[in-house]
């Protein structure tokens, strides 16, 4: 277990250092030069090239990597170039917000996903079978802006139940992650049944029954236990997409969470807030995806003595 553990946990290490390579090159090669915006209108040429040495911009790039890494690793983001405070101050806010969206969202696609799928596997052909596949494959076909719009329309104007945004209270979080899940929700459910199904035609789940073991525990202990390896991988990889769809969900419902602050830092040429928003959410996806393969030992005892 400790070898298999080591090796996922060096798998995510390099993962991350690939990240951040890529995260640095990516914002390189984008066209702009943040020193434009920070300067005045009017400065000097001589200005500009003051202002390229004090941030190190006057360095080879791999001279400006080592640089940015090491401060990176130290928890210094840099300072932003906008709004001229350091990045961990407005970063970390944003990114809490955030993660509570996606939270919220994935337990919803969870809880809503895997009852629907298990109850349409055990009623296999009937009318509730049919209806949840079609509001399954209905909820990750809509796009969640759309969903969004809607959502506000419904609830927010007609209805005035909840708030359509500016805010980031529990009641303003509710219509962002309802919109943010429902298309992870229609993917479990129908990855959920499909697995249900496979399973509960298995012998050992016919030899349970044989031996009388009441329908709910062969459900829930043999067959459910069994059908969520697949689940749990759609789930870490769901959790990566809600992260990086949050972005325009934010922009509809006005949610103050990262996706807001990457989409500014783009449009201010902000570099420094850019690399961080994106290198945040990276490393988020990656170490959610190594929880993931930790949560695969306790799903089969294979994995846990692998070799």
């Amino acid at each position: 277990m400790l070898r298999y553990l080591y090796k996922r946990s060096l798998h995510a290490a390099l993962a991350i250092l690939v990240a951040t390579i890529l995260v640095f090159l990516l914002l390189q090669a984008v066209p702009g030069d943040p020193i434009r915006v920070m300067a005045s209108p009017v400065a000097k040429q001589e200005d500009i090239e003051r202002l390229r040495r004090k941030w190190g911009l006057d360095q080879p790039v791999p001279v400006q990597y080592v640089r940015w890494i090491t401060r990176v690793a130290r928890g210094d983001f840099g300072q932003s170039v906008r709004m001229r405070v350091p990045v961990s101050d407005v970063l970390w806010p944003r990114y809490v917000n955030t993660f509570r969206l996606t939270i919220l969202s994935m337990c919803i696609a969870i809880v809503a996903g895997v009852a629907i799928g298990v109850i349409a596997s055990i009623t296999r052909g009937s009318a509730f079978d049919t209806v949840s596949m079609v509001v399954a494959v209905s909820g990750f076909s809509i796009p969640p802006f759309w969903l969004g719009l809607i959502l506000i329309l419904i609830f927010a104007v007609h209805l005035g139940w909840l708030p359509a945004g500016n805010g980031d209270s529990w009641r303003h979080i509710i219509l962002p992650a309802i919109s943010l899940g429902i298309a992870s929700m229609g993917l479990i459910a129908r990855l959920t049944r499909s697995t249900m199904l496979e399973v509960l035609g298995t012998n050992y789940i016919r030899t349970a029954r044989a031996k009388g073991l009441r329908e709910r525990r062969i459900l829930m202990l043999h067959a459910l236990k069994n059908a969520s390896i697949p689940v749990v991988t759609i789930v870490g990889m769901q959790f990566g997409v809600l992260m990086s769809g949050a972005v325009v969900t934010e922009i509809i419902f006005t949610w103050p969470g990262i996706g807001w602050l990457l989409v500014n830092g783009i449009l201010n040429r902000d570099f420094p807030v850019v690399q961080a928003s994106l290198l945040i959410v990276s490393v988020t996806f990656i170490l959610v995806n190594l929880l993931v393969d930790v949560v695969y030992m306790f799903l089969d005892p294979r994995i846990r003595y692998e070799r």
